[in-house]
């Protein structure tokens, strides 16, 4: 995948970000949007032999689209400032994010902002043994790549039904379950950024399996 080709056309399309532009410019978004696509099947693949409970995702199921959604955010522009896969998306589940871009570029996994039974079974299970999910996020490794939980949504008061002296106060406030960690460009153009990519998701395996083993109750 030529990176570089891909950060050029998303700095014109920040520049031009209309229909126009992209109608004149479309052979060449999607050259690059095949270009990604395959390298994510390559990507699917050596995932796949690391990990034997992935879920195999083809790069044409998991890249998402590059328009945003103005109808429920009018306020955004036209097109996206980057290109983004989830991987190992098994019904459910939570899955491994890559995002390539402009504003911002990561690698990130967990569950954005469940619905209320999804949330209610990741609550259960931290209740139960959320001492397992906090040595996860303490450990030094873990902290280094990711800090820590994606800071979302959070409540301010416990969640009903749970005292106020909880042992796992914290981690039951939050309302999103995800880590995340930035690339820089210079990551991404480096010649291991693969690599990089099968060692960030080792690390965030036992975040995501902790959270897929509550999600399955």
């Amino acid at each position: 995948m030529d990176f570089l080709a891909l950060f050029d056309f998303l700095e014109s399309l920040s520049r031009n970000n209309h229909k126009d532009w992209m109608d004149r410019h479309r052979a060449t978004y999607q050259a690059l949007r095949e270009d990604f696509i395959a390298w994510l099947d390559r990507l699917d693949a050596r995932l796949a032999e690391m990990d034997p409970d992935y879920y195999p995702t083809p790069g044409r199921v998991g890249i998402n689209r590059i328009n945003n959604n103005l109808m429920f955010h009018p306020d955004r522009p036209v097109y996206k400032d980057h290109f983004g896969a989830g991987l190992d998306k098994a019904p459910g589940t939570a899955d491994f994010y890559i995002e390539v871009g402009l504003s911002q570029s990561m690698l990130a996994g967990g569950v954005w902002r469940p619905g209320p039974d999804r949330l209610r079974k990741v609550r259960e299970a931290i209740d139960y043994d959320g001492e397992v999910l906090q040595a996860i996020l303490d450990r030094p490794a873990f902290r280094k790549a990711f800090g820590g939980l994606y800071p979302d949504q959070k409540l301010t008061r416990m969640p009903k039904g749970y005292p106020t002296d909880h042992p796992h106060a914290d981690l039951l406030k939050h309302k999103t379950f995800a880590v995340a960690a930035p690339l820089s460009r210079s990551r991404i153009l480096a010649p291991d950024f693969e690599e990089h990519i099968l060692n960030t998701y080792r690390e965030m395996l036992p975040f995501r399996r902790y959270l897929n083993r509550a999600l399955s109750v």
